[in-house]
């Protein structure tokens, strides 16, 4: 009796065992944007491929719109292990320590989507993500949001237009300096938060690319939008990094493949969902909607460029003078 009671505790134990050693491995993604957004997009399918061809044994969670964590704790979250995977926009790195980020919020500095990918998908954006090895953080990719536009409720045609504005930025001292080239107030609030500050009149303006706008209803309480594309809006895809050692090899190759696919989805349908958004804002009806001609532009830049010159010692003029070179070629 003994020796069968032992036979059936052993067979427990080892269909036990079993279940638990098939559990899925559960990924828990969060971010702060919408899920129509190209990176709410992109993340939705990253889970279906990851979940594919890991053949179930990852489980991709994804928590869209600050559900978990806003823009100030969600980086805190990702190096203690309460979530696994995040897409912060690259500001977000400044403030982590690795002041390198900053270089994507410096004004006018890619002349064309591609010289910009030829940084990110270069030997310059894989040596920008190793540094974040230090942080505890694997960096996997470089997602895509386009370039910037501004918004008031007053009409910038001008960099005179900005003075004495209070403008929405993410905390970067790069964006600081930017709003203050200007004449504007910069106020750091987090991305959640923007909606109400500019009903309420906390904040008179901001800067984003028109998806963004759009899907956080932004252009409701916006009067005026200028198509500036002074600035760039991109995310990097980031895991903790003692979780992704972690994992079964096979199991991170088919996660590398998954986020190779999403990223070259996530980058065609950027440009498309920008485009569609602006279309809509203009259809709404509510927001006066300027494209700044050659000379207005002239200005814009003339205004702003003295912020590299400025930023050099935050963000390295080595990498800067780099970044010159590689989106001249």
């Amino acid at each position: 009796m003994k020796l069968k009671a032992l036979v059936v505790a052993f067979a427990a134990a080892a269909s036990f065992n079993a279940a638990w050693a098939q559990a899925p491995i559960v990924i828990k993604f969060s971010h702060v944007v919408a899920t129509d957004t190209p990176k709410g997009q992109a993340a939705e399918r990253f889970k279906e491929l990851a979940e594919k061809m890991t053949k179930g044994r990852v489980k991709v969670e994804v928590y869209p719109n600050s559900q978990l964590y806003k823009d100030k704790e969600e980086m805190e979250a990702l190096q203690l292990g309460a979530v696994q995977m995040l897409a912060p926009s690259l500001a977000k790195f400044g403030p982590l320590g690795v002041k390198e980020f900053e270089v994507f919020d410096l004004p006018y500095i890619f002349p064309t989507k591609a010289s910009l990918y030829s940084v990110t998908e270069g030997p310059i954006g894989k040596g920008l993500l190793q540094k974040l090895e230090p942080k505890g953080i694997t960096g996997l990719a470089y997602w895509d949001n386009g370039f910037k536009d501004m918004s008031a409720n007053k009409p910038l045609h001008a960099p005179g237009d900005f003075r004495g504005l209070k403008m929405r930025i993410q905390s970067s001292k790069v964006l600081d300096a930017q709003m203050r080239a200007l004449g504007a107030n910069p106020q750091v609030l987090a991305f959640s938060e923007v909606y109400q500050a500019l009903q309420t009149g906390v904040v008179d303006g901001t800067e984003n690319p028109p998806s963004n706008m759009y899907t956080q209803k932004m252009h409701e309480v916006q009067k005026h939008l200028t198509i500036s594309n002074h600035g760039y809006l991109g995310y990097a895809v980031i895991v903790n990094k003692k979780f992704w050692d972690g994992l079964p090899a096979d199991v991170r190759a088919a996660l590398e493949k998954a986020m190779a696919e999403a990223t070259t989805y996530e980058k065609a349908i950027a440009q498309r969902d920008n485009d569609m958004a602006l279309a809509a804002i203009k259809k709404a009806g509510k927001t006066t909607v300027y494209e700044l001609n050659a000379k207005e532009q002239a200005e814009w830049r003339k205004a702003m460029l003295p912020v590299h010159k400025q930023m050099e010692s935050r963000i390295g003029a080595d990498l800067i003078k780099a970044i010159y070179k590689e989106t001249a070629k």
